[in-house]
């Protein structure tokens, strides 16, 4: 209470800031380290099956917080709870499969509204599908199969799907076998009436048959099996390969016809054949002959017989000839360049320094044969390998570089939880040190200053000494030490003993004085 009372208005505002400020620290602390370290239950849900899941977390009175789309429980219950929540069919999705169509009752249902619930049903089928995929966050399908026209023999469906990927963006590969998911699942849809939106991009798949991989999908692909057919024989990290594929990126359509007029081809063979016969059985005429015995008529009837015999043959001769059609479409490869960098033979000499070799003629000649033939060497379209054996740099790797589990993720500690509660206590310890100690010790040293009484009991000497107070500032003169200028003697409390024997050095003339009236008095007393 002497130290409280002994205070001005704004010390005491200030240690009781002060106080009030370390409480609400400490308090701070210790509901940290009590509250239980929160994990992730399930993000990225709708408002409805949020809802449904915070409301069966309630029931269950399991403290949960929600942290925007995202549902926080405690780590140590949070397996169990899924599971809890799983057996409850929570969280429902929101899409509907096949269930709907089992709300649909023979009476009162139209052929139309089975339709409609049967290609509601399918759609909600494959998004579940889709999104059973871990790249997959969300996934929406519409599939429109035209309308039914009777007199129309040709009617292609079309669908289009509307992807949110988790973290990053849909890989053309994944887009295509989503594609082919979606055509394989619907009757009589083809693959290339199925488009595939990215929502994070916002741009639209290519679909498949406009063009082969690009240039630098494929120059990827035969740096790596280039590198690794290399690291076989002169192991890994001893070789460098470098792959430039230019590709072709105009489409062209090329029609091509051919006409041989030296060769003939027999088209067309026609052959007709004619063979008549006329017979005459009417008596011959009196003539002299038929009267003479021997005459040319003597003995005959009278018939006479006539035959007649035509063939004919007609052939069509036509050129060979020869039609293409050639259809050149962007991604054929135009040129090739390969650039092979390898490490030469290090051995120790007969100093036992370790010595550059580079490698043989003969083995880069073999290790080229092996790289035309990975990456498909064309002589002909220009294509260029290059291979060198040149000296590499040794990589220093530091020591304790491997990756390990340090002593946090053993014991599965929450690292931001750690650094909150190091950062309130880094608070409260310098609320304590640096503003209430100060104050306490500063007004403690000033309640007991070193004063030598006089003879009589009144102070002596300089401002503590002779008992002169400021009118300027009572409280700072009767405190501390001042100058003449009027500023603090000494700003930083001092030991008591050396601040004695600096008063005595520079007031010897009262100092003696003070003794000599305490000895006197201790003469009269006695």
């Amino acid at each position: 209470m002497s130290v409280w009372n002994a205070l001005d208005l704004r010390r005491r505002v200030v240690i009781v800031g002060a106080t009030l400020a370390v409480f609400l620290a400490v308090s701070g602390l210790a509901r940290m380290a009590a509250a239980p370290s929160m994990a992730l239950l399930y993000a990225g849900l709708e408002s409805g099956p949020a809802g449904e899941v915070v409301q069966a977390l309630d029931q269950r009175n399991i403290a949960f917080e929600v942290r925007g789309d995202a549902i926080y429980v405690d780590a140590r219950v949070r397996d169990e709870t899924r599971m809890s929540l799983a057996a409850q069919g929570l969280p429902a999705n929101s899409t509907s499969g096949y269930e709907l169509l089992d709300g649909l009752t023979g009476f009162g249902t139209t052929s139309q509204m089975f339709d409609a619930a049967y290609w509601r049903a399918k759609e909600g089928e494959l998004a579940r599908t889709i999104v059973a995929n871990p790249h997959v966050r969300a996934a929406r399908v519409h599939i429109s199969q035209g309308a039914g026209l009777a007199f129309r023999r040709d009617q292609l469906g079309s669908a289009s799907v509307m992807i949110t990927p988790a973290g990053t963006v849909l890989s053309p590969p994944q887009a295509q076998a989503i594609r082919f998911l979606v055509a394989s699942a619907v009757a009589g849809l083809a693959a290339e009436s199925v488009s595939v939106i990215d929502t994070s991009t916002g741009l639209v798949v290519a679909e498949p048959g406009e063009g082969t991989a690009s240039g630098s999908d494929r120059a990827s692909e035969l740096r790596r099996n280039v590198e690794r057919l290399l690291e076989a024989h002169v192991g890994a990290g001893r070789a460098v390969v470098e792959v430039n594929v230019e590709t072709v990126t105009d489409r062209e359509t090329i029609v091509e016809r051919r006409i041989d007029p030296e060769s003939r081809i027999a088209v067309t063979q026609e052959s007709e054949e004619r063979n008549a016969t006329s017979n005459d059985s009417r008596s011959a005429g009196v003539t002299v002959a038929s009267n003479l015995p021997d005459g040319d008529a003597a003995g005959g009837d009278g018939r006479s017989e006539s035959r007649d015999t035509s063939s004919r043959q007609r052939i069509s001769y036509d050129v060979s000839q020869t039609q293409r059609e050639i259809q050149r479409g962007p991604g054929a490869v135009r040129r090739l360049t390969v650039a092979v960098l390898i490490d030469g033979l290090r051995a120790p000499d007969e100093s036992g320094a370790m010595q550059w070799t580079p490698r043989s003629d003969a083995e880069l000649e073999s290790l080229r044969e092996l790289v035309a033939s990975t990456v498909g060497y064309d002589e002909a379209r220009g294509d260029v390998i290059t291979i060198r054996s040149l000296p590499f740099e040794p990589v220093m790797r530091a020591e304790g570089s491997a990756p390990s589990l340090g002593l946090i993720e053993r014991l599965g500690l929450d690292v931001m939880a750690l650094i909150r509660l190091a950062a309130l206590a880094v608070v409260a310890i310098f609320l304590a040190l640096f503003v209430l100690r100060p104050l306490l010790l500063g007004r403690r040293g000033a309640d007991d200053p070193l004063e030598l009484p006089r003879p009589g009991g009144a102070l002596a000497g300089g401002p503590y000494l002779s008992g002169e107070i400021d009118d300027g500032d009572s409280d700072a003169s009767a405190l501390y030490p001042v100058n003449a200028d009027g500023s603090r003697a000494d700003a930083v409390p001092e030991d008591p003993v050396e601040r004695m024997r600096r008063l005595i050095a520079e007031r010897q003339d009262e100092t003696v004085e003070i003794l000599r009236g305490w000895m006197e008095e201790r003469e009269e007393t006695r």
